[in-house]
């Protein structure tokens, strides 16, 4: 697919210095071909005149950004300490089974993903699964394989806080890069497990 050169230079504008927008660039380059590619690493090189190996460096350094494609919905099991107390190793050890693929596998249909997390940044919320970088919370190994039947058959859930809907990885990535698709303020954005901390604090516990 053909990146839109005078929509990656809108981005650009942005930053003060140009080079600034090397991720968003990435996330812009993932909302298009599903990965980074070879041709959109050279494109914001050249776009931005700076060396490929400078882009190439932020593209393999954050692991929001991919290498190979993807699934249609990306889905990333934190596993690590409390989640994984919580369910999170079972949750991912199930998924696996379920989808028949390992980690950093892509179902034969091209439609999930799954990738095992070291933290979702919820702990609250434990085990955590995020699809496209949208929450799933509290989760159970069987709310999660509906979540993954569901990505399947073009109906996912809607995330637990957020959107609405859960949109796609391609999608997921033009907001990353900044580019708005209108759904910033739906949905819950901070839950109960979340404002209890602020809640205390008020009422001088």
């Amino acid at each position: 697919m053909t990146l839109d050169r005078e929509l990656m230079q809108t981005i650009i504008a942005r930053y003060p210095r140009s080079r600034s927008a090397i991720m968003p660039l990435l996330h812009y380059v993932q909302s298009v071909s599903g990965y980074v590619t070879n041709e959109g690493i050279e494109t914001i090189s050249e776009i931005l005149a700076i060396e490929t190996a400078e882009v190439s460096a932020v593209a393999t350094f954050y692991t929001q950004y991919k290498r190979k494609p993807v699934g249609e919905y990306h889905v990333g099991v934190c596993t690590n300490t409390l989640c994984a107390v919580m369910g999170g190793d079972a949750i991912f050890s199930a998924l696996k089974d379920h989808l028949g693929i390992e980690n950093d596998g892509v179902t034969a249909d091209g439609k999930v993903s799954l990738e095992h997390i070291e933290c979702n940044a919820a702990c609250d919320y434990a085990p955590v699964v995020m699809a496209n970088w949208e929450f799933y919370d509290n989760q159970s190994v069987e709310s999660a394989k509906s979540l993954v039947d569901g990505a399947r058959a073009g109906n996912p859930p809607a995330p637990t806080r957020g959107p609405n809907k859960l949109v796609t990885y391609k999608e997921a990535s033009a907001v990353l890069a900044g580019l708005d698709d209108g759904l910033a303020r739906e949905g819950v954005q901070a839950g109960a497990p979340t404002l209890l901390g602020l809640k205390l604090s008020k009422e001088g516990k």
